[in-house]
Parts: structure tokens; C-alpha cells; sequence
């Protein structure tokens, strides 16, 4: 079957389907023409592997998992050690804004120098607080992409004005009209629907988060 099939039938974007490939989770044979054709064996194989990613599995585990060099109980075991961390850092952060609540301290009373002393000592103990630069990580990204976007857009629409008002001084023929203002539209068009694909990735792309494995 065709990749556009798989998508339908599991869930997986076409993109993430071919990250799966580069990344040796996924090995589609091909036709004779060259076309990947996918089996019933790839599709189960994708399921296994939006399965296993809902459960925060790394791609690198999954990878040693398929060519047997890990078992999936070993995986799960480590997941439910990691999730056992993550609460226990929960339940520490937790306490600590539940201090600065039952101390109903204000804005104007809040020590913030000695709440970070005593944060940095917890960091030093193993508690993780927000990282802000890694959250605002795809804020930036999203900020720049919508900058350089709307920039070629702005540039576009004031260059369409600009014949618009050309035309205006100095009569062309229609077709000629058309012509000259079909392309600054079309620009303004792929670039609205570049950022939109642009944004959508950022967002949540198995690409971008690869990184982190």
C-alpha cells in the first residue's frame, strides 16, 4: 500500500513516517518502479511505534528493542523508574509553592533572593524546577519564523499596492494587470502557507524533539 494509506490507517503524519525510516525503526521495501510499498507488517511496526512513543520511549530505545538488544519489559521498567523521579520532583516543587501559599505572602513581601538561595540548595539536593530556556525554546522559533514571514509578506502586499496604484496613474491592459499582480499573490499565499506548516512542525514534529533521545 501506498505511504498515504499508512497515514489514514495509523495515525502518522507522512513526514514522521519517513523519520521513522532515516531513523532504522522502519524498513519498507520497495517496487520495481522504485515506490516504497508498505505492508501489513509496517503498518503493525508504526502502531508499535506510536505506542511506544505515547509512553515516552526513546527512539534509541525502540531502535534496540527491534533488533533485540533490549526487551520491552526492560523499557517499561526504566520508564516506570523515571516516572517514579518525575513524581517525587512534582510532589518537591509542589511543596515548595505550597509553603509560599500558607505563608500568603504577597508580591510586595516576597523574598525572591532568599526563595532562590533555597531553591538552588533544592536543585543541589535533585529537585528540577522550570528550565525557562528551554521552554521558551519554541516560542523563539515560532517568533522567527512568523518575523520572516511576515516580512516577505509586508514586502509582497506593498509591492502589489504598488502596481495596483501604477496601473492606476498609467492604464495597462488588463492581462497585463493580472500577470504583474498574480505572482506578489502567489509569494503572499506560499509564504502564509510555509509558516503555517512551519508553525505546525515546531509545535510537536518527532523531528524537532529527536534531539532529546
Amino acid at each position: 500500500m501506498k505511504i498515504k494509506q499508512v497515514e489514514e490507517l495509523v495515525g502518522i503524519t507522512k513526514k514522521n513516517i519517513r523519520f521513522y525510516e532515516e531513523q532504522g525503526l522502519l524498513n519498507v521495501k520497495r517496487a520495481e518502479n522504485g515506490y516504497r510499498e508498505y505492508s501489513l507488517d509496517d503498518v503493525k511496526r508504526l502502531q508499535e511505534i506510536r505506542l511506544l512513543r505515547k509512553l515516552s520511549i526513546s527512539i534509541d530505545e525502540m531502535r534496540q528493542m527491534f533488533v533485540g538488544e533490549k526487551s520491552l519489559r526492560s523499557c517499561l521498567e526504566y520508564q516506570v523508574e523515571e516516572m517514579e523521579r518525575q513524581k517525587k520532583n512534582l510532589l518537591q516543587v509542589q511543596a515548595f509553592c505550597e509553603e509560599l501559599l500558607d505563608a500568603e505572602i504577597s508580591l510586595e513581601k516576597l523574598d525572591a533572593p532568599s526563595c532562590l538561595e533555597r531553591m538552588e540548595q533544592l536543585e543541589k539536593e535533585g529537585t528540577n524546577f522550570m528550565d525557562v530556556r528551554k521552554t521558551d525554546v519554541h516560542k523563539k522559533k515560532i517568533m522567527g519564523a512568523a518575523l520572516g514571514g511576515g516580512i516577505m509578506v509586508l514586502l509582497m502586499a506593498t509591492l502589489l499596492i504598488f502596481m495596483i496604484w501604477c496601473s492606476l496613474t498609467e492604464p495597462v491592459p488588463i492581462g497585463v494587470l493580472l500577470f504583474m499582480t498574480a505572482a506578489p499573490v502567489v509569494v503572499i499565499i506560499g509564504v502564509v502557507a510555509a509558516l503555517v506548516g512551519r508553525v505546525k512542525e515546531i509545535k510537536g514534529g518527532e523531528e524537532d524533539e529527536a534531539s532529546k533521545y
